[in-house]
């Protein structure tokens, strides 16, 4: 039996924050662990995860994840995990220096794009530098997703 191709394995999505692309300025993209605990992962696999109003900070030199909800697990009973607890996201240290230094210069956010479990099963979260859109970058982004939907639209039906 041959392996299987590392693009043919994709990872499985378990969070998608989709607000984050409408309200940000999304910059470069990283991995990062989670730290969780039984529960939480067992959580995560059944899928009801939620990172709408989620962000990331700095806490004492490290990295935190806030306001990320992942459902209790109902099998778990008293040894359950609080739904919306902070956190700890696992980075390189050079590449925490480099996200804080961000958020003090430049005032950008830390942005959690989505969860999932990469090919050895374990949670990521990809993380990015966002620095946040006004009113009327809103609405060009609007403008310009809906000029591209009548554009295929309109060449689809021309074919």
């Amino acid at each position: 039996m041959a392996k299987p191709d590392k693009k043919s394995s994709a990872s499985r999505i378990v969070a998608d924050n989709r607000k984050a692309r409408y309200n940000y300025e999304i910059g470069e993209a990283i991995e990062a662990g989670l730290q969780l605990s039984g529960t939480e992962v067992k959580s995560l696999r059944a899928g009801r995860s939620n990172l709408a109003d989620s962000y990331a900070a700095e806490y004492r030199g490290e990295i935190y994840l806030y306001n990320a909800y992942i459902p209790e697990y109902l099998q778990a009973n008293r040894f359950n995990h609080e739904t919306k607890r902070p956190r700890k996201l696992l980075l390189h240290k050079r590449q925490i220096q480099r996200l804080i230094g961000a958020v003090d210069r430049e005032g950008m956010t830390i942005v959690p794009l989505k969860i999932y479990f990469d090919d050895k099963g374990r949670a990521k979260c990809e993380i990015a530098l966002g620095k946040g859109k006004k009113l009327h970058d809103k609405r060009a982004t609007e403008k310009q997703r809906d000029w591209n939907r009548e554009k295929s639209r309109l060449l689809k039906s021309h074919s």
